[in-house]
């Protein structure tokens, strides 16, 4: 019987060793479709949100963000991520309301599967990386913005955060965007650490991502996300961080 028990902890314990050794699965093409990320404030699977604000009221028949999400990303310094937008002076409103799209964007669409990356770090586990986001939306939100003023071009880090909310570091001047980001692909590959990559096509090309669209014409996204999804070597789906 000892014997037994022996070989029996034996197995158990090259089991679990063989189980911690695996490789977390990938993502496999056709869960490239209809899926949002593991994220902080991302729900595990998409579906309607009858109630969401404002700007993000686009993907209220399919989304992946809740209606509190969605009233929070309308805030300044809100509890999604304590980012004040006003870090160097009042933002334009004009501004503003690009980067509230771009939140509403992140936090609530089904159709970024085909740029979902893993990442190791403590806030969350994935990430997007090369959105090919369409070049009137990138260049609307440069144009926008180009006279509100900030002090850094890489909006993911270095901020300072002792006041339980970013501000400039030291030495960090304040400028206007256009200084920071002289061209409209400069402000959207950089300021989130390439979460978008501004795109050639146009929108309704059905090869860019839309961060604007009118949902009673539906969603151009799920057929960007499908041909992406169906063609990864087409170029704007980048192999890795």
């Amino acid at each position: 019987m000892a014997w037994q028990m022996t070989q029996l902890l034996l197995l158990a314990l090259v089991a679990a060793a063989w189980g911690a050794q695996a490789p977390r699965t990938p993502r496999a093409r056709t869960d490239l479709l209809n899926v949002c990320m593991d994220a902080k404030h991302h729900k595990a699977e998409p579906g309607p949100e009858d109630s969401l604000h404002e700007q993000c009221s686009p993907w209220r028949k399919n989304a992946c963000c809740s209606v509190n999400t969605s009233i929070e990303a309308h805030k300044d310094i809100s509890y999604l991520y304590r980012f004040d937008w006003d870090h160097c002076g009042k933002m334009e409103p004009a501004c503003k309301r690009h980067f509230i799209q771009d939140t509403c964007l992140y936090e609530c669409s089904p159709n970024l599967g085909p740029w979902i990356r893993e990442v190791n770090q403590r806030w969350r586990k994935e990430r997007v990386l090369g959105v090919p986001l369409c070049k009137e939306d990138c260049q609307s939100w440069w144009e926008d913005c180009r006279t509100s003023y900030t002090c850094k071009s890489n909006w993911h880090k270095g901020w300072n955060w002792t006041s339980g909310y970013n501000q400039c570091p030291v030495k960090a001047a304040c400028h206007r965007f256009d200084f920071y980001f002289p061209t409209p692909a400069a402000l959207c590959n950089k300021i989130w650490s390439h979460s978008y990559k501004v795109s050639n096509y146009s929108r309704g090309s059905g090869r860019c991502i839309q961060m604007w669209f009118d949902p009673f014409q539906g969603n151009p996204n799920e057929e960007v996300a499908r041909f992406y999804a169906e063609n990864p070597t087409s170029g704007s789906t980048p192999q890795g961080i």
